[in-house]
């Protein structure tokens, strides 16, 4: 980060809360840094917006590459923001391991929505974190709530672990499919359906709207076979196109009703109560770890040890018990 970015707290605390677009960007790009003096400053915002946040709507969105997420969301989107309401979309963008670059291509993807002022769209690179979300996605979503945004729409890059990492951060979860991409029922990954609380056929448009209509019949019989959900309610079948609108209007509707209910039965509370616990232990976790790879003895031992490992020539188990009784020794003071 540059000298410019060197405001105190209060003056990222005071600009979030008065919705200043700038300032919240340059507090985001602060919770992403890696750089501890910009950590223990995100860390003072985001404690300071604390109060302000937590009266959002939190969508998930996920769904495989060419499902139309992008198109999908700006179409929704307009109708949210139509109905007067200010929405921020998170977008984790996938990075490449190779390069640690990241395509963040959702602000040209979604032109239009990007240029409404009632919306604000934040592309984020995924990094190495689990499943491709962004570790400080979290941060972003609080940040964005004090920042007066009450539907906060999270999407995920739709492969591997992240529609886990993203079902526990928001309060609706739901999972675009195609139809006519295969045996529907056998493209039904039994793990995403069961997070799932709405299931939408996109592309329901021209010659693809019969298919989607008969893909609908089939996995609404096939999600009849999935136990209830804790939450009390099931899981919904919808039919849209992202690039006509059609059907958007009745996901709206839907993800209405299901916040109503959830509310009035105690589970958005229980569920938004365990997710903060949950993201504490999660934060615990990233800090053990940064801080035992971030360690210059630890560093130094692991290239021989990692070549022992390699090479067949010393246990993995025993030497990851070897390294980590060596962390905490190093670490006794600490500790």
């Amino acid at each position: 980060m540059g000298k410019r970015s060197r405001f105190t707290p209060d003056v990222y605390i005071q600009g979030i809360l008065a919705g200043d677009r700038i300032l919240l960007s340059r507090a985001i790009t602060l919770v992403e840094s890696s750089l501890e003096s910009d950590k223990l400053l995100a860390s003072q915002v985001v404690e300071g917006v604390l109060p302000h946040t937590g009266n959002s709507v939190r969508i998930g969105i996920t769904g495989v590459p060419g499902v139309g997420k992008s198109t999908f969301i700006e179409s929704f989107g307009a109708l949210v923001v139509d109905q007067g309401y200010h929405l921020a979309v998170l977008a984790i963008d996938p990075s490449s391991q190779q390069t640690k670059g990241s395509i963040l291509g959702d602000k040209t993807r979604m032109e239009t929505l990007a240029r409404d002022n009632r919306a604000y769209i934040r592309p984020s690179p995924a990094g190495s974190t689990l499943g491709g979300v962004s570790a400080k996605t979290r941060e972003a979503m609080l940040l964005c709530e004090a920042a007066g945004f009450d539907v906060i729409i999270i999407e995920t890059v739709g492969v591997g672990q992240s529609e886990i990492a993203v079902k526990g951060m928001v309060d609706f979860f739901l999972l675009l499919m195609l139809a006519g991409a295969g045996d529907e029922l056998q493209g039904i990954k039994k793990g995403i359906v069961e997070m799932c609380d709405a299931l939408v056929i996109n592309k329901a448009d021209g010659e693809r709207a019969e298919v989607a209509k008969r893909a609908k019949r089939e996995y609404a019989n096939a999600l009849h076979l999935f136990p209830a959900k804790e939450n009390n309610w099931f899981p919904q079948v919808k039919v849209c196109s992202g690039l006509t609108a059609d059907g958007l209007p009745e996901i709206w509707e839907m993800i209405q009703e299901y916040q109503t209910q959830v509310k009035e039965n105690g589970y958005f509370n229980s569920n938004r109560s365990s997710q903060r616990v949950n993201w504490m232990h999660e934060h615990i976790r990233f800090l053990l770890e940064t801080s035992f790879y971030n360690n210059p003895s630890i560093q130094e031992s692991m290239k021989t040890i990692e070549e022992g490992v390699r090479g067949g020539a010393f246990s993995s188990i025993a030497k990851a018990k070897q390294l980590v009784e060596m962390f905490y020794g190093l670490n006794k003071d600490k500790f």
